[in-house]
């Protein structure tokens, strides 16, 4: 049995070695939580179950149960979120990688970009579980004590958006643009007074639509500084390792990772400054990828990709179906 499946395994990789179109995968962020994410994953591959296991014994935290069991409010509270994304993509990621399919490049979406760097090699698992344990704690807890929104504006050009956020700002209100997710959503973060009053004048200005997100916490803005501050204490000690053979698209700029970063100074700014997820589509098409593959909970960062381009070839990876529907068209 053991040597049928390693003959399928090196046949899988032969004919995607073969076939070698450029692929690029794509890890999602907070948001694309739900409850038994990643169960029915857990239960059927040993490599996935090995990855749950293994995040929940560095962190302390029963991730499994965490993801397949909730409940809802907990897993939604951003320190929980965080780590059991993570955990998912990864356990998924494991499989692909030992059924041999590989990318040339990755990148994800907030939290989503450690999935990224771990594929590449660039940090280990047991730092990359750390830092997004920590990471999620701060961005929770470090907060300023007011009231925040976060509200996603579709079908308006983010420069109109931002146009508006200045002019409300003038009135002594924080609100800022947090997310540039593609062409035709941008995600805008401030009090929630100045987050109401910008979704009516968007409106009105033409955006298609104004939806307020399920977070209260003002997320890549200058608002949480002091999780910042606290986050660069953790990235001390952390090794990484750039020289990788897979490309990392950066969110803070939509730009591949070089030797010359700071990458510890990086994934600290990243914390208070907008995802330019939007940058990171632009890149790829110049790249001329031709296969996308979120791996993980959602189809979110696949959607961006098609509303910028249309004819991308797009696989979302998030369960048993989906992911073997996806194997056996490789073969």
């Amino acid at each position: 049995m053991k040597m049928k499946y390693n003959i399928i395994k090196k046949e899988l990789k032969r004919k995607d070695e073969e076939r070698r179109m450029k692929r690029a995968f794509l890890f999602p962020g907070q948001g694309a939580q739900v409850v038994g994410m990643g169960k029915d994953i857990y239960e059927k591959y040993d490599e996935a179950k090995k990855i749950y296991d293994e995040a929940s014994r560095i962190s302390g935290i029963d991730v499994k149960k965490l993801c397949f069991e909730g409940p809802e409010e907990e897993l939604n509270r951003t320190e929980n979120t965080q780590i059991a994304i993570l955990t998912t993509s990864l356990a998924i990621l494991e499989v692909l990688k030992e059924k041999g399919i590989e990318a040339d490049m990755a990148t994800g979406l907030s939290l989503g970009e450690y999935g990224a760097l771990i594929y590449a090699g660039m940090i280990s698992f047991k730092d990359g579980i750390k830092l997004i344990q920590k990471r999620g704690y701060y961005m929770e807890n470090l907060l300023p004590n007011q009231k925040f929104s976060m509200a996603a504006i579709i079908g308006l050009d983010a420069e109109k958006i931002e146009e508006v956020c200045q002019e409300i700002a003038k009135q002594n209100k924080f609100i800022v643009v947090a997310n540039y997710n593609c062409s035709v959503q941008t995600v805008i973060s401030g009090q929630e007074d100045a987050i109401e009053e910008a979704m009516k004048i968007l409106k009105a200005q033409g955006a298609k639509r104004a939806m307020k997100l399920n977070t209260s916490g003002p997320f890549h803005t200058i608002k949480l500084e002091k999780a910042k501050e606290a986050y660069e204490k953790e990235l001390v000690n952390i090794d990484f390792h750039l020289n990788t053979k897979v490309k990392v698209i950066k969110n803070i700029d939509g730009t591949y990772y070089t030797e010359n970063d700071n990458i510890k100074e990086i994934l600290a700014n990243h914390i208070i400054s907008p995802v330019r997820f939007d940058k990171a589509i632009q890149l790829m098409e110049q790249e001329k990828v031709e296969e996308y593959l979120e791996i993980g909970p959602g189809r979110t960062l696949t959607g961006f990709v098609k509303k910028d381009n249309k004819e991308a070839k797009t696989f979302n990876i998030n369960n048993v179906d989906s992911l073997e529907k996806y194997l056996e068209e490789q073969v």
